[in-house]
């Protein structure tokens, strides 16, 4: 304890007597002591009465003169009078108060209503007079002063007050008051009158509403009529005096709504969305659509909905006028508007104006042009002007605003920097939908001179093709070619036409030039055209030809396989011999015939491929190679065949080599073909044939389910070696005998 520390605790058992927390808070209750409290006087004689009476003056005569701006001070001693029924010293000291803050709305309060409480009313009138004369723009006291007058049902007088209070032109709540006094007593010409005035004061919509309200439920309804009329008169034909009026116009067409003047509400909406922009009338147009969907026909309600709609698109577009996106909903709105009136046989009086309206939005969209010059920001615009163009042909026939729209877009477009075929095929299909094809072939000329791309010929070859104009499109083609030589797709294209059109030499010449180009984009589908051409021609030699030209240049896997298989497979006779066998028949239904394939010649393309992939060293395309060939043995060969392609497949094993980076031993799985162990270690290899025909000796004493199990095993890549070898298991047991211990390790080194 000497050294300040918490003394040690020797005893940790709980105590005899448990106290809960509940039983601390309340003996810590009980024990707190009393506050104190002043003791009680009673006040036995006059004397005693004067005696405490100046005691208490002076202590507040006391804090008056230290705190002489505190109102609460001068409020406890005038209320103190007061309770002492001392109301000449209570008014001296309120008297005394406002000589010091005149204009403390509290203190006048107070005072009036020690004098209300009193029972003193002239007093009180006197004070809210003086009051309200010194404080003009406090309602509260304006209030408290109507409220007493017409607490004494002094009405005359409450009027009174209200015309004074009215001549300073307070905020909306006066003059609601003061009508609502006159309401009470039913003076409803006075509360009109006073409507009046307000509305000269301050002629906001809402006070002409509240007017022709009160004219309404009076049941006045010329009056209230009369009203609206003054307030649309007041607020003119200006476009920002009627947007400042939608309320004006949104009551009257209610009331009239309300009286069932269903066609006196509708021109009242409609003379106001008229003249209010779109983007600035969204809750008329909600108060529209809602009284057309009670009230009108299906033609109203659709107009009320494309209104809205309208208001919508027109919002989003002053937010972004570059917003492509709405630019294409609201064109396509105002066309589906235009189809479906004239679906309702509409005059033309009335589609003129629907009309107008489509090429206002179309003609606002293109005048939002992308800003810069990269091609990614016109993808979208370009559109615009072609579906302009589509509706002024194809619905409204105005063929010359058309072509107009046409021959605009093509002068805006940065053709020197990019330019659009699309733009370019519509113009020209437009010109030959109008029978101008000498126009047509113009255009396109000039397109393909001016920004030659692959489109353009495209659609322009495609146009002449279903011209019949087979001369014009052999001339594209040479255009097409000289453009990009390094095209195959083009070369295929031009050759098929030739095929097409009979002319075989034409289509083959074609494909030699084709193929004799160095820099071709896709080579292989041009090589493989040129091939399937000549297999259809049944000249199996030249498509032989086509196939060694192709592996000089190529030698892929790939190339390999279709040489193989082509080999193998049937192909038909050649087109000579079809056509004297069809003029003998002259049966069209008759079935091709075929020539049948060579399975040597397969063979021999197979082993050709097979050793000049592994001169190459490429593994996995050897395997690739493999299961074709396998494949091909299954259905077209023996099974010695079979068995010597499957004895040609690797197996997968473990290679360790030394890493140059780290000099360490490494691991890495590789493929172990046959023949490459047979030339690379022949001594093991020999081993691994004995150790094989052990195994197959084994399996077979076992039973055929060993044997089964036997051939899954991890030497099943050697089956067809081993199968050859000649010596006896006897002999192979023995060798495994001998060499039991080294034959293992050199075994699992030389898989490994």
């Amino acid at each position: 304890m000497q050294d300040g520390r918490a003394p040690r605790i020797k005893n940790r058992a709980p105590a005899a007597i448990q106290i809960t927390a509940e039983q601390l808070l309340r003996e810590a209750q009980e024990r707190q002591e009393t506050a104190f409290r002043a003791p009680k006087q009673r006040v036995e004689d006059f004397e005693e009465l004067n005696e405490y009476r100046g005691r208490k003056r002076k202590e507040f005569e006391e804090r008056i003169r230290r705190t002489r701006g505190s109102i609460k001070e001068w409020l406890q001693y005038a209320n103190w009078e007061a309770s002492q029924n001392e109301f000449a010293r209570s008014r001296s000291v309120f008297e005394r108060a406002l000589d010091v803050d005149p204009r403390s709305i509290q203190l006048w309060l107070s005072y009036t209503e020690m004098e209300l409480k009193n029972r003193n009313v002239q007093h009180s009138r006197n004070l809210f007079d003086r009051a309200v004369t010194l404080l003009p723009r406090v309602d509260q006291l304006w209030y408290k002063y109507v409220y007493l007058e017409e607490l004494l049902q002094n009405i005359p007088g409450a009027r009174q007050v209200f015309e004074r209070w009215m001549q300073w032109e307070p905020d909306d709540k006066a003059w609601q008051a003061y009508i609502k006094l006159e309401e009470r007593y039913q003076e409803y010409d006075r509360a009109s009158s006073i409507y009046e005035r307000w509305i000269a004061v301050r002629p906001d919509p809402r006070v002409w509403v509240k007017w022709s309200k009160f004219e309404e439920d009076r049941g006045r309804l010329d009056k209230a009529r009369e009203v609206f009329q003054t307030a649309l008169e007041f607020f003119g034909d200006a476009e920002d005096q009627v947007e400042k009026a939608q309320a004006v116009f949104s009551a009257f067409a209610k009331m009239e709504t309300r009286q069932k003047e269903y066609d006196r509400a509708r021109v009242i909406y409609k003379f106001a969305l008229e003249r209010i922009p779109r983007s600035k009338s969204s809750g008329l147009y909600a108060s529209y659509s809602k009284f057309e969907k009670q009230h009108g026909t299906r033609t109203t309600l659709e107009n009320t909905v494309l209104g809205k709609r309208r208001i919508q698109y027109e919002e989003e577009l002053s937010h972004d006028g570059r917003n492509y996106d709405v630019w294409f909903d609201y064109a396509r709105l105002e066309e589906e508007a235009w189809r479906d009136l004239k679906a309702d046989g509409a005059t033309k009086e009335e589609m003129d104006p629907a009309s107008q309206r489509v090429r206002e939005v179309y003609e606002r969209a293109v005048a939002q042009v992308p800003p810069g010059g990269e091609k990614r920001h016109w993808r979208r615009y370009i559109f615009l002007w072609l579906n302009y163009a589509l509706f002024e042909e194809i619905e409204t026939k105005d063929y010359t605003r058309a072509r107009d729209i046409y021959q605009t877009a093509i002068k805006l477009v940065p053709h020197k920097q990019f330019t659009f075929s699309k733009l370019w095929l519509q113009y020209a299909k437009f010109e030959v939908r109008r029978l101008e094809l000498p126009t047509a072939r113009k255009i396109l000329g000039t397109a393909i001179g001016m920004c030659p791309k692959e489109s353009l010929f495209k659609g322009y070859i495609d146009l002449e093709i279903e011209l019949r104009e087979f001369d014009r499109a052999r001339t594209l083609y040479e255009k097409y070619l000289e453009f990009d030589p390094s095209n195959s797709p083009a070369w295929i294209k031009y050759a098929e036409l030739e095929a097409q059109l009979q002319d075989f030499s034409r289509a083959r010449a074609i494909f030699e030039l084709g193929v004799s180009q160095s820099p071709l984009s896709m080579p292989e589908i041009l090589w493989k055209a040129y091939i399937d051409f000549e297999i259809e021609e049944g000249e199996r030699e030249g498509a032989r030809a086509l196939y060694e030209r192709l592996i000089a240049l190529s030698g892929h896997v790939k190339v390999w396989i279709s040489y193989a298989t082509f080999e193998g497979e049937g192909v038909p006779v050649s087109r000579a011999l079809r056509e004297e066998e069809e003029e003998d028949e002259e049966d069209e239904e008759a079935e091709q015939k075929m020539v049948p394939g060579d399975p040597v010649k397969a063979r021999e393309v197979f082993e050709r491929a097979y050793k000049d992939l592994k001169g190459k060293g490429l593994k996995d395309e050897r395997v690739a190679l493999l299961n074709v060939w396998k494949t091909f043995e299954e259905n077209n060969g023996s099974e010695a065949d079979v068995k010597k392609v499957e004895g040609m497949m690797p197996i997968v094993g473990r290679k360790r080599h030394l890493d140059q980076e780290s000099g360490q031993m490494v691991e890495d799985w590789d493929l172990v073909f046959p023949d490459d162990e047979k030339e690379s270690n022949p001594t093991s290899f020999k081993f691994l044939q004995m150790a094989h025909a052990w195994k197959q000796n084994q399996g077979a004493n076992r039973g055929a389910a060993a044997g089964a199990s036997s051939s899954s095993s991890a030497l099943s890549g050697f089956v067809a070696a081993s199968a050859s070898s000649s010596k006896a298991t006897a002999k192979a047991d023995e060798q495994m005998d001998e060499e039991d211990n080294n034959g293992n390790e050199s075994s699992s080194g030389e898989e490994d």
